[in-house]
């Protein structure tokens, strides 16, 4: 049996919530109403079953045992995300770098799927992609 979530969460830890609250809601998120938003934390909607939690860092360290990475040496993930278009890719990342944000790699074309990402203001990084089948990309 495959596990099916009803709905998904990605905890970040961030160090201004209120900056990193304007910079992905400058990007388009949405805030989750269901969720409070407060020094410590806020909700962002990405999709219909996710969201991303911004968490202050003091907050965020009370939550695990575990020392969160230092984003200015270590990558613990990379959040990726599929968009419909490619220049809604190109929109996402260069408004990403307007907002503060930095350049995570230069945009990739392999036809059948196109790649361009962001660092967010914490250092964590962001894949933005579009893809298309295969057979639209030969055809």
């Amino acid at each position: 049996m495959a596990l099916t979530s009803v709905f998904t969460s990605l905890n970040l830890p961030v160090k201004n919530v209120v900056q990193s609250k304007a910079f992905f809601t400058g990007l388009g998120f949405e805030l989750n109403p269901e969720y409070p938003d407060n020094e410590n934390s806020v909700a962002l909607l990405i999709g219909d079953n996710l969201q991303v939690m911004l968490i202050h860092q003091a907050f965020f360290n009370t939550l695990t045992e575990k020392e969160s990475v230092d984003t200015g040496k270590y990558a613990q993930m990379t959040i990726a995300l599929a968009l419909e278009s490619r220049e809604k890719v190109d929109e996402i990342v260069n408004t990403a770098l307007s907002l503060g944000g930095n350049l995570h790699a230069e945009p990739e074309d392999h036809e059948f799927m196109y790649h361009w990402g962001f660092v967010d203001l914490d250092g964590h990084l962001w894949a933005i992609n579009y893809y298309m089948s295969p057979d639209a990309a030969q055809g």
